[in-house]
């Protein structure tokens, strides 16, 4: 009598769907057979992975709506003027000044050697900074490296006097 090709799976999901395993090894069908009993059904696996994209879009969102909140409050505490560049590279580019800056701060500062009047001389040459796509450039630099980066920035990246010209 040959193996069965057909399996009635009752799924974990309370579902019942019969399976054809006929492209199956027959040694292997039956394992196979339990392995599915274990899962959910193809719709209810698709419907949750629908729903676990949906909570994580959420949660994304909330997260950039947290992080540009503490970016901003922090540009209004110290005095940061706004970016230019598009409305999303501006967001963007906010964050990630945000976050290399009090990340150098903490690793040149609080935790490495540096005085706070050198650190203002970093903090005053962070202002000129204002094109949004050189903070997204940097935003995976290591953050001691900020002073060399501040250094190393071209006239492109701060604006003129005269904006105009």
């Amino acid at each position: 009598m040959p193996v069965q090709k057909i399996w009635s799976v009752d799924h974990a999901c309370g579902h019942s769907i019969d399976v054809d395993l006929s492209e199956r090894p027959a040694d292997r069908r039956a394992g196979y057979a339990r392995w599915l009993a274990s899962r959910d059904c193809s719709e209810c696996w698709r419907a949750s992975k629908d729903a676990d994209s949906e909570s994580r879009a959420e949660w994304l969102a909330n997260k950039r709506a947290e992080e540009a909140e503490a970016a901003e409050t922090w540009a209004e505490q110290y005095r940061m003027p706004s970016l230019d560049g598009s409305e999303r590279a501006v967001g963007w580019a906010s964050r990630c000044r945000h976050q290399l800056v009090t990340a150098a701060y903490t690793a040149l500062v609080a935790e490495g050697g540096m005085d706070e009047s050198e650190w203002q001389a970093i903090e005053e040459a962070v202002r000129p900074l204002t094109r949004a796509g050189w903070w997204i450039d940097n935003r995976e630099a290591d953050p001691s490296d900020l002073p060399e980066l501040l250094e190393a920035a071209s006239g492109t990246d701060r604006p003129t006097e005269n904006p105009h010209f």
